[in-house]
């Protein structure tokens, strides 16, 4: 049993705006592609996070992965901004960046399905290359869940990919608050344990709320992603001003406490033009 575990998402492998190894990167058809300096960025980020501060965050132990969804950046809503609109190179470039967190978490690795827009209907896409990453599976077999609940010694994390999305900085943890009640609500209804740290990802944004229980601390949280702002983005409040989030979370259980620690970077807002 290990005392950390590391959540990823939102990946979205396949965008020219996304995380994406250094290149060259081959295509199906024979033909390459070389990722822009800002995703390079991105990448120097990954690896920083992977080199020195998972160790930090979880104190030189083991750990376990779970990937909180959206691996891929699929085909959807008419965008034009991937690398490659065949599934087959976004597979590939997922591949090339998750099969060292696999070798690296000794195989304790665990994958959730995210956005059908992205991953294909029912998360076909991320079941597909959760197998091919030998993703340990759930109960009925599926290498890449919905959801997942995880023990870690004391303590019980809840793990899926969607939450609300804010429209207004003003209420960016709304929704993370009413997750946590409804945990508490549905727990209590059917007298089951509620989790103790609650994680959600899609929205590519850092945020916590804690309240005190017995524990300690109910925790929910949200995590950034690794995509820079795509053209939707400018179309939705809240998201037009922001800069992106580039980062992951850990959760660590100790022989009392049990916390979170996020890792978030940020890539400057554009230069400033003197007329």
């Amino acid at each position: 049993m290990v005392n950390n575990l590391v959540v990823i998402s939102d990946l979205h492998s396949g965008c020219r705006l996304a995380l994406c190894p250094p290149g060259p990167i081959t295509l199906d058809d024979g033909g390459f592609y070389m990722p822009s300096p800002v995703q390079l960025k991105v990448w120097a980020c990954w690896e920083e996070f992977w080199r020195d501060y998972v160790p930090e965050f979880c104190h030189g132990e083991p750990f376990a992965v779970a990937n909180n969804g959206d691996s891929m950046e699929g085909v959807h809503h008419g965008a034009v901004t991937q690398i490659s609109q065949n599934k087959g190179d976004q597979e590939r470039i997922a591949t090339m960046i998750l099969r060292p967190v696999v070798e690296a978490c000794e195989g304790r690795y665990y994958h959730i399905r995210g956005t059908e827009a992205h991953v294909g209907p029912s998360g076909e896409d991320e079941e597909r290359l959760a197998q091919k990453l030998g993703a340990i599976p759930s109960e009925s077999g599926q290498h890449a869940r919905w959801e997942m609940y995880a023990r870690i010694k004391h303590a019980l994390v809840h793990l899926t990919h969607h939450i609300g999305v804010a429209g207004s900085m003003a209420y960016e943890t709304s929704a993370l608050s009413r997750e946590l009640s409804e945990a508490y609500v549905e727990a209590g209804r059917w007298g089951t344990e509620p989790p103790d740290v609650i994680v959600r990802s899609h929205r590519h944004r850092n945020a916590e709320v804690r309240i005190q229980t017995k524990k300690g601390f109910c925790t929910v949280c949200t995590t950034a992603g690794w995509q820079l702002k795509t053209p939707l983005v400018y179309r939705v409040a809240g998201g037009r001003q922001s800069t992106p989030q580039i980062g992951a979370t850990v959760v660590r259980v100790g022989d009392h406490d049990i916390y979170t620690r996020h890792y978030v970077r940020t890539i400057g807002r554009p230069k400033e033009e003197g007329l």
